[in-house]
This record gives C-alpha cells, structure tokens and sequence, in this order.
C-alpha cells in the first residue's frame, strides 16, 4: 500500500494513476520519499534496482553543485568573471564579445554559442565528435549577446568542469568524492571523460537510482548532510530559481536546473537526461522523486506524468 502523508496534497487516485503509468511505460525504476522515508519504490526487474543507470543531462545538475561548492570554497571568486580569465585563446577570437562570457552566463546556458543541440543536432552535441571539446565549444560562433537568451548547450556544462578543473587541480570526478560523494556515501559511479581527460559536464555519468535520490534529498534538506552544511541554502535558491523560458513544453530554466512554474509557491525543480531520466525536487510537499527509464523517443513522458501527480 502506497500512502503519501495528508500535508502532501496527493490524493489516492493520483498515487494509482502514477504506478500505472510506471508499469505501462518503459520506466526502469522510480524511488518517491516524503522527507527521508521512502513511501514509493519500483522496480522493473532486479537488474534495475541494482545497476548503475546513465542519468544523461542529470549530470548538468551535479555539475551546478560542484561549481557551488567551488565558488563557496573561494576556488572561483566571481561568477561573473569572463571565462577569458580561463581560456585565454579567447582573447585571439575575431568575435570580440566572446570575452564578455561569464561563469554564469555559462551556469544559466545564455553564453549565445549557436548550439542547436535541441534543434538539427537532435539531442547529440556535435563536439562528440571533435579531438578536443573544448576548443571546439570555445570557437563555435555567436548567435546572441551573452546573456540575452537562454539556449540549451551541453558545451557551457563541459566548459564549467574544465574550469573547475583549472582552479581546483584535481577533476571533476576526484572533486566530487572528496568534498559530495563521500558524505552523501555514494561509492560506486561512473563518469566519462573527453579525450583531454575533462570529466563530461553536460552527460557521461552514470550512477544508481539510489544515489539520484541521495543527491535529490541532498537539495531538498538545503544543502545539509547529517550534521555538515556541504552547500549553503542560498546558492540551492539561486540556481532553482527560474530565470529563462526558452521550451515551453519543458519549463523554465535556471542555473543547470529546470523549473516546472514561474511561481515557487508550487513548483518543482528537476534535472532531467535524454530517455527520461529525472531528479525531481518538490520543496513545498517536502518530495522527492527519481526516476530512471527507457522513453528515448520521449524524454518528456515521464515529466507529464509527473506533473500530473503534482498537480
């Protein structure tokens, strides 16, 4: 028997419409918890509740939390420091605005890099394919001022961890297990790296449906593990906070998260990776919600489904 507490507004016909929908679709598996208990957990088979899931764009999320952690260890100073003070191949550019870049013009994905990765590119940004990311991020041309729009760019994600890098000697992978993972006691992961060894920003990591949801309550709790505060509450606020609407079939984008609503009296944050893989945060009913699954052709079927037992 499934039963949400009375505070969380879901009622029982919600709740059965939800696990009807996980076993109709290809959803692999799905942890729900009301605070730190679990009042939801499916599995498809036994191979999904114990293997390691490639979570895709979830990444971009962690990816935010280590540049938080970062910035507040004093590693990155200035969010609004030029990348140029980075990349210094920049300054050689022909597009001088390039070097108006900032950090988080690249957290907020309004770097105006032309990136149809949600248009002809269909998902697969095209660096994959390149000897060196990111150079090929750095000398894709500008469609946009820096921080006019918001277009969806894995190369911005892929850039933050090369900087992260740079200011912290170690990469990303070692950064997290020393100062996230180790607390959060998430062991077992897997996290792909690009031909010059730069940890993957924007996809390449792939960990189990318990760590998501780890990682989930992690932000839900405000940044507070046990007893030790790893990321303040005010950089969770700053970076679930909706700042662009670019896809009004997705929602709202903040700073390597998305927001379901302009307004957080009701609104959820999530990441989210290609095939249906989410993290969702849902602040106002204390939940949080994993979810690994198969719908490549479909990313957001689970997001509608989701909402609906939100709403």
């Amino acid at each position: 028997m499934i039963e949400f507490p009375n505070q969380s507004q879901i009622n029982d016909e919600k709740v059965k419409s939800f696990v009807s929908f996980l076993r109709k679709e290809k959803i692999e598996s799905c942890l729900i918890s009301h605070g730190p208990d679990s009042v939801l957990q499916y599995f498809r088979n036994n191979k999904s509740k114990d293997k390691l899931h490639k979570v895709n764009s979830c990444t971009k999320s962690i990816t935010s939390c280590l540049i938080g952690i970062a910035f507040e260890q004093g590693l990155i100073s200035d969010l609004n420091a030029p990348i140029v003070n980075y990349f210094p191949s920049l300054q050689q550019d022909k597009d001088i605005r390039k070097q108006r870049i900032t950090i988080d013009h690249l957290l907020s994905m309004s770097a105006g890099f032309d990136w149809p990765e949600l248009g002809e590119w269909n998902g697969w940004p095209q660096m994959i394919h390149s000897p060196n990311w990111v150079d090929y991020i750095l000398e894709r041309p500008l469609n946009a001022e820096p921080g006019e729009q918001m277009n969806y760019n894995s190369g911005c994600s892929h850039l933050l961890l090369s900087i992260l890098q740079k200011v912290s000697k170690m990469n990303a992978k070692d950064f997290a297990k020393k100062y996230l993972f180790s607390s959060l006691e998430i062991k077992d992961f897997i996290w792909h790296v690009d031909p010059q060894g730069v940890n993957i920003g924007g996809f390449g990591l792939h960990m189990s449906i318990q760590d998501m949801q780890k990682f989930g309550y992690f932000y839900l709790n405000k940044g507070r593990w046990g007893k030790r505060q790893l990321l303040s509450e005010e950089w969770i606020v700053t970076s679930t906070k909706p700042k662009f609407l670019t896809y009004e079939d997705i929602g709202y984008y903040g700073r390597h998260w998305w927001v379901s609503e302009e307004s957080l009296d009701r609104s959820f944050y999530f990441a989210m990776g290609l095939g249906g893989q989410y993290i969702c945060v849902e602040p106002s009913r204390n939940i949080v919600i994993a979810l690994t699954s198969n719908t490549y052709s479909v990313t957001l079927k689970p997001l509608k489904a989701i909402t609906k037992l939100f709403q």
